[in-house]
Formats: C-alpha cells, sequence, structure tokens
C-alpha cells in the first residue's frame, strides 16, 4: 500500500471517527471524556463542573459525588477546581478486552435538589502490549521432497492491543530457503506461512533455526520473537490434504457437551503406512483448547466446555492431519466456529438508595432511589424494560439507556402504611424472556402530624368529701397515632382559679401516667363541683396537644351536726325563754327552735323530739317534729309549774346521725300580765297569714311555668347526656342509693349528676328529697302548719326557718337531679 493510500485511510477513519462521536453525544444528551490508557495519576481528563452547568462554590454543599460501577476509583474529581482527573491506573484491556469502543460510565449526582448526570469517559487505547507467540520455538517437518513456492503455515504472534496498535507485521531471519507470505483469508485475520524458495538437501543441510519476529504498528513499535526449528525429512512425497482449507460452522452457545461441531477428513495418496492419517489440534484461538476435542482417528470435532457467546463470539481452530510415513507427512485445515447468541442470561438489576427512610411528609416527584439494569446477551435478549409493583405511591421513571429513578409519585401516611415492600422487575425481550426482580423496603419516617386524642372530650369523677390528701381520684389516657417521640404524651393541669385559689392547689396530675390526684381534703360545703381540664401534648416538633374536661363532684358525707339559731335580740344559741299566759288553749304555739344542718340532702334533714321531764312527769307541752314548734297539748292550769325547762333533741338524717340540744325556758303568768304582747302577736299573725294567701297565688304561678320549662329542658338534656355513663372516682366511688321511705314519707337520693354547675361560687343544693302524700295521723297538721311560716331555710330542706320549704325542695329537685322523675308537692 502506497504512502497516498495509507493517508487517505487514516483521514477517512479520523472523520468516521469524529462523526461517530458526534453522533453518540447527541443521542445522550450527556458528557463524553477520553483519556489514553495507563496515564499517570492526576491526568486532567475534563472541567466536568462546568461542563454539567454547576457552580465549583455548590459542588460540596450539594453533596457531589461521582459513582462508576465495577470501575473501582479510576477517576476522581477535584471539589476544589471541578477537574475530571485519573486517580489510579487504568488498563483498557483489562476493561474491555478487544473490544473495539471502550467507555468509563460515570453517575454523577448531586442533592438538593437531586439531580443525577451520565458521563462517558472513552479510554483510548495505546501501544502498551508487545506481540505475543503462544510457544518460545515451532517445529517445522519438511519433506526434502517439497518443491519451491511450497508453503508452510505458522502460528502467528497475538496483540492485546487494538487498531493500529495490533496491526502486526512478520521478519525473518536472513536465509537462502525460506521466505514469509502473509495471505489475506475471509475472516478479519491474516495466514502466516513459510514459503520454499529452493529445493532443500537432507544430506546438505539436515535442519535450520530460524528466528521469527512480529512488529505491531504502534508508535513506538514493540515486538516479539519465536524461534522456528525446521526438520528437513526423508521423502514421504504425499501430504495428507483435506476437502477444504477452511472449515465454517455455526453453533449456538448453549450447545450441550459432546455435540458435534464438524467431522474432517483428510486424504493421502500414499499407499501403506505412508497414507493413514491421524487428526490432531494445533491451537484454537482464543484460549479455546479446552472447549474443543478432535478425534486422533475419525475427525470428529466436539464440544468439550462450556460455550459462552458473551466471551468469545467465534473461535479458529487449527487442524492438522499426519500420515503415518517416515517421515511423516502433514496436511492442515482452519476449522471456523461462529458462537450464536441464546438468551441465557437474566437481567441484573442494581438499586442505590438514597434517601431512606423517606419522611412522610415528602413531596411528590421526589427521586428515593437509582436504578440500573444490565443483560450480557445481545439484540433483542439483551433489550430490558423494567417495571415496579403496582398499588404502590412510586413509580420508576427512565433517565437514561437502562437507568431509572424511583420516583414518589403521590402522598405518604406512615399511620395507614409505615413500610412499603417494593419489588422491581427486569424483563428482556427474548423468546423465552428471562426476567429478574429486587427488592427493596422503602420505610415512612414519622412527622408528628397527629395530636393526643381521648376518648371521650369530658369525664365525670365523683369523690367522697373528706377524702385523704394526695388520693388518685381518676387517670385520663391519650393516644397519638404518631411514633417514638411523636406519640410520647405528657399530661398537665390548664391552670385557672377556683375562687380565690388556683386549680392547682386542689388536683394535679402525672406528667407521665395521667393519673389525677386530689392534694387536699376535699369539703362538699366549700366545693361541691370541681371543673378543670387536662392537657395533653405530644413531644415532637413542634408539639400537638388537645384538652379533656373532668367534672369532679364532691359527694356529701354527715360531717356537721345541726347548728341552732338565734330565737331573736337577746337570745343565745343553745336557750329560748318565753312568757307563757295560762290561758292559753290546746295546740297554742308559745315557742319555736331554729336549726340548720351544713349538710345537704338527707344528711341536712332536722327532726325535733322533746325530751322527757325530770321524774316522768307529762308535759303540757309538745314540740313539732320537722317544724321545731313547741305547743300546748291541753289547757294549762293552776297545778303546772309556773318555771317550765323544756330539752329539745334536734338530730339529722345521717348515718350516723348528729344531734344538739336546745333548753326552752317557759314561764306561765295569768292572761292579764301580757296583754299586749298577746294582742301584738294575733294581729302579727293575722297579716302574716293574709300576706302568705297572697304569696301562695304567685307562687302556684311561678311553680307551674318552671315547671314546663325546665321539665322539656331535663328531657333534652337527659336524652342528650345519658347515654355515656359517669366515671367513678378511685378514693371512694359510691352506687347511687335506694329510694327509701321513713315515717314521714319516701325520699330518694341520687349521685348521678350529670349537669354543669360552676365551682368556686356558692352552690345550691344538690340532693333531691320529695315527699309523699301519706303522713302518719297527727303529723298532717304539723306539715300544713309548716307550710304557713315565714323565714328562711339554709339548707334547702324543710326546716322551720323557710316560709316556703316545699318549693325550695320542688325547684331544687328540678335544677339538680339528672334522673328526675317528678316531684310530689303536698
Amino acid at each position: 500500500m502506497s504512502a497516498t493510500q495509507r493517508s487517505g485511510l487514516g483521514n477517512g477513519r479520523l472523520l468516521l471517527s469524529l462523526l461517530l462521536l458526534a453522533a453518540w453525544e447527541a443521542g445522550s444528551g450527556q458528557v463524553h471524556y477520553s483519556v489514553p490508557e495507563e496515564a499517570k495519576h492526576g491526568t486532567f481528563v475534563g472541567r466536568i463542573a462546568q461542563d454539567l452547568g454547576l457552580e465549583l462554590a455548590e459542588l460540596v454543599p450539594r453533596l457531589f459525588r461521582v459513582a462508576s460501577k465495577g470501575r473501582g476509583d479510576l477517576l476522581e474529581v477535584n471539589l476544589q477546581n471541578g477537574i475530571l482527573f485519573v486517580n489510579s491506573r487504568i488498563d483498557r484491556e483489562e476493561l474491555c478486552g478487544r473490544s473495539a469502543e471502550c467507555s468509563i460510565h460515570l453517575e454523577v449526582i448531586v442533592d438538593r435538589p437531586l439531580q443525577v448526570f451520565h458521563v462517558e469517559v472513552e479510554v483510548k487505547d495505546i501501544n502498551d502490549n508487545p506481540p505475543v507467540f503462544s510457544v518460545r520455538e515451532q517445529k517445522l517437518l519438511i519433506s526434502e521432497s517439497k518443491q519451491p513456492d511450497s508453503r508452510f503455515p505458522l502460528e502467528g504472534a497475538s496483540d492485546a492491543d487494538i487498531g493500529e496498535n495490533a496491526q502486526l507485521t512478520y521478519r525473518l531471519s536472513k536465509n537462502e530457503y525460506f521466505s514469509l507470505e502473509l495471505l489475506i483469508n475471509s475472516k478479519p485475520t491474516k495466514k502466516l506461512s513459510l514459503t520454499l524458495k529452493k529445493s532443500l538437501d537432507r544430506e546438505k543441510t539436515p535442519e535450520f533455526n530460524l528466528l521469527l519476529t512480529a512488529v505491531d504498528g504502534g508508535k513506538p513499535e514493540l515486538t516479539g520473537t519465536v524461534e522456528l526449528f525446521v526438520r528437513v525429512l526423508d521423502i514421504n512425497d504425499n501430504d495428507p490434504e483435506f476437502e477444504q482449507s477452511e472449515y465454517k460452522v455455526r453453533l449456538m452457545e448453549n450447545a450441550a457437551k459432546e455435540t458435534l461441531v464438524i467431522q474432517l477428513n483428510a486424504t493421502d495418496q500414499d499407499e501403506g503406512v505412508n497414507g493413514e492419517v491421524t487428526y490432531s489440534l494445533m491451537s484454537i484461538k482464543p484460549k479455546g483448547k479446552p472447549l474443543f476435542t478432535l478425534d486422533e482417528n475419525n475427525g470428529e470435532v466436539k464440544v468439550n466446555g462450556t460455550l459462552d457467546y458473551e466471551e468469545n463470539k467465534f473461535y479458529e481452530i487449527e487442524v492438522q492431519a499426519t500420515d503415518k510415513g517416515n517421515p511423516p507427512m502433514a496436511g492442515h485445515c482452519t476449522v471456523w466456529v461462529e458462537i450464536l447468541d441464546a438468551n441465557d442470561n437474566s437481567p441484573e438489576i442494581t438499586v442505590t438508595s438514597l434517601s431512606l427512610p423517606v419522611r412522610e411528609d415528602t413531596q411528590p416527584s421526589t427521586v428515593i432511589a437509582l436504578i440500573s439494569v444490565f443483560d450480557r446477551d445481545s439484540g433483542d435478549n439483551g433489550q430490558v424494560i423494567c417495571f415496579l409493583t403496582p398499588n404502590v405511591p412510586f413509580k420508576i421513571v427512565s433517565t437514561f439507556k437502562n437507568y431509572y429513578s424511583l420516583v414518589l409519585d403521590g402522598t405518604l401516611d406512615r399511620e395507614s402504611v409505615s413500610v412499603y415492600k417494593l419489588v422491581v422487575t427486569a424483563r428482556d425481550g427474548g423468546s423465552p424472556s428471562l426476567s429478574a426482580t429486587a427488592s427493596m423496603s422503602v420505610e415512612v419516617a414519622d412527622v408528628n402530624d397527629n395530636a393526643p386524642a381521648f376518648a371521650q372530650p369530658e369525664y365525670t369523677v365523683f369523690v367522697k368529701e373528706n377524702n385523704p390528701p394526695g388520693c388518685h381520684i381518676f387517670t385520663v389516657s391519650a393516644w397519638d397515632a404518631d411514633a417514638q417521640e411523636n406519640a410520647l404524651v405528657s399530661y398537665s393541669l390548664v391552670e385557672r382559679r377556683v375562687g380565690e385559689r388556683a386549680l392547682s392547689s386542689y388536683v394535679s396530675v402525672h406528667a407521665e401516667s395521667g393519673k389525677v390526684y386530689a392534694l387536699q381534703p376535699l369539703d362538699h360545703e366549700e366545693l361541691e363541683l370541681l371543673q378543670f381540664q387536662v392537657s395533653a401534648r405530644d413531644a415532637g416538633v413542634p408539639p400537638l396537644g388537645s384538652n379533656v374536661t373532668l367534672q369532679v363532684f364532691v359527694l356529701d358525707e354527715n360531717d356537721n351536726a345541726p347548728a341552732l339559731l338565734p330565737p331573736g335580740p337577746g337570745g343565745g344559741p343553745s336557750a329560748v325563754s318565753q312568757v307563757v299566759s295560762r290561758s292559753v288553749d290546746a295546740g297554742h304555739v308559745v315557742a319555736k327552735v331554729r336549726a340548720v344542718d351544713a349538710d345537704s340532702g338527707y344528711n341536712a334533714w332536722l327532726s325535733y323530739e322533746l325530751q322527757p321531764a325530770a321524774g316522768g312527769a307529762r308535759s303540757p307541752f309538745r314540740v313539732g317534729l320537722y317544724t321545731g314548734e313547741i305547743s300546748t297539748t291541753r289547757a294549762l292550769d293552776e297545778a303546772d309549774a309556773p318555771r317550765q325547762r323544756l330539752l329539745v333533741l334536734v338530730k339529722d338524717h345521717g348515718e350516723p346521725a348528729l344531734t344538739a340540744t336546745a333548753t326552752v325556758l317557759l314561764s306561765l303568768e295569768d292572761s292579764g300580765q301580757a296583754p299586749k304582747a298577746s294582742s301584738r302577736a294575733l294581729s302579727g299573725a293575722a297579716g302574716a297569714e293574709t300576706a302568705l294567701v297572697d304569696v301562695n297565688v304567685y307562687l302556684i304561678i311561678a311553680i307551674c311555668a318552671v315547671s314546663s320549662l325546665l321539665v322539656l329542658t331535663l328531657l333534652l338534656y337527659t336524652a342528650l347526656r345519658c347515654s355515656a355513663p359517669p366515671s367513678e372516682g378511685a378514693c371512694g366511688p359510691v352506687k347511687p342509693r335506694l329510694v327509701c321511705s321513713s315515717a314521714v314519707g319516701s325520699w330518694s337520693y341520687s349521685q348521678e349528676r350529670r349537669q354543669r354547675v360552676c365551682s368556686g361560687e356558692g352552690p345550691p343544693k344538690t340532693d333531691l328529697m320529695a315527699f309523699s302524700p301519706s303522713l302518719p295521723p297527727g303529723l298532717d297538721r304539723e306539715v300544713g302548719e309548716e307550710r304557713q311560716e315565714a323565714g328562711s331555710n339554709h339548707s334547702g330542706l324543710v326546716s322551720s326557718i323557710n316560709p316556703f320549704p316545699l318549693l325550695e325542695v320542688y325547684i331544687d329537685c328540678l335544677k339538680k337531679s339528672s334522673l328526675f322523675h317528678g316531684c310530689l308537692i303536698l
């Protein structure tokens, strides 16, 4: 080939390379560099940060990093100047073998926001591998009868480089008998032969020692040598000959062992032993000797190992046929075995996690992981599609050939699904197709998006008064749907004022357990209802919380004895003095004992008894059982002592009952001694009776109106609230008392109160007491007289001080009993 032709060929190759490079870059849309193999450490490759459009100042904050699948740390980036440089030795032959193209694919990843770039670095071949012969010497047996121009095949050298660096030329040491000849065959290899220039004379020259040198086309050129030992044989003048000098065979890569490749046949025109042929393998390129066997007798070539299209696509088998003459003669042929691809490689999946675990407030389109797939097969067998498990809030997005991103495709809720089990499936286009799967778990990280929640918005607690300090009265519990510290709930009181005191002086709540304690004994007479809120807060950032309302009803106990009230100016709390005319008739009221009880309900219901006189004498006086009025039982006479000392026992109906004693001193005098006082008393009684009649008319109207309104309200209130049973305190849960009866009627006392009462103010009485119309004989008149009395009643029960005791009992019944069915006024 002339220099002009070689120059034109070189320019054409350069132009073709530039066109291919431009087409590749236009198709990939990524950055492309090239670097020669064996470049020194620190060799400049490219300004990768500048070419990718990244600022140098953001490389470190955005976690700029480079990943290379299976390439180790051959290339590295200087984060100070954004230059890609050679970090360690790059051997093109080790990376790509004899492949015409060799590239290192880099994945460049930056965060905030996440971006992925693909960079191709082409590794240029240099002439760093000399030609190598497979043996140190080659032996040739040449008969002296060989004619000039006879050819003898030689095994050529191989060069690990590619292109011009692997273009070999050969030189033979100077001699007068032999020369070299290169023959171009149908495959991209050259056939090397030794050509006889003139006839041999074994008796003159029995053997030759020649040096064969192989020179590559690199700059500088590298060489390899092998010794040729030529032995001149005596005449066996016919070589075995094959039908063809070259055979071509196609074989699937999944061919089983012992599969017949080809059966060779060589013939020798000689007779006898000089015509008997045996076969032998000379060489199998590349490195294929273990993969094939040759039967030395019948020439059958069979598969001996596992063929792999991905390792080698074709094999060159050199076969020699040798006769049994003396000396033996040999013939040669070449068998070209082309390996056909079979779909015998499943796709390989590599998943690189980037953002695990994923916060449940992560926005859609966020990249979660990188996925790369690879199939060693070719053609349709190597075309891979990738898809994801259905019905998950994720999707796979293709970013480059065989490169994908796992992207969030919906909203996450850890409380609904805390972990997603994803299966990535890659399937090739072979027939039948092969697939591979890769599993990954995507854990959803919790965000504090749920406030603690109570089972009820409010609780009702009943506690007996006089409880011990520090008593546990209730436990609140809130549940948080979040996890870890976001679900760690602590409790606290919502501070407020209860009257003139702080709420925290009455109760406290344990921050961790939610137990509510009474810090001091509670007094029903001071505080009937304590209503407050407990707050539950989680430990998230920012914390979330909610409140629950507690209504603590303080239940009354009989801890207050009846207290006597002074009768008027000049009187004392325990003694009543009164002047009585001897002319009064039976049933005349001569005095009245006044008493109150600080308790409520049955504990505050007072009765009066007259203690027997000393000596057993029958007293002409009696006391009203519930009015405290002392009246005569008969007309007074001269036989009655002028000084009467009466002891009145005042007793409540608690268990046990508490009492008080009042002393009444009566002075009996003749009727003429107190006319003015009697007249004034009669006049005042008449005026009071007239006023009472007027008041009762208005009371009847008021009672009817108030009763209708309150009954309607209570029916609605009971229907809304009776479905939730009240909670009981730990200090002293008490069941409601049953309806009881006594000598004076029926009464009931209920603790199941659901009404709201403002604590800290003077609470009204909370007990229900109703009297039946069936009073014992002798008491109905007394009760009737008590209805006409005027005054005030401290306890809200029937007493001798309240002018309208049954009206107050009835209204109190309507106001305070959630289990009210009706009150009866006698």
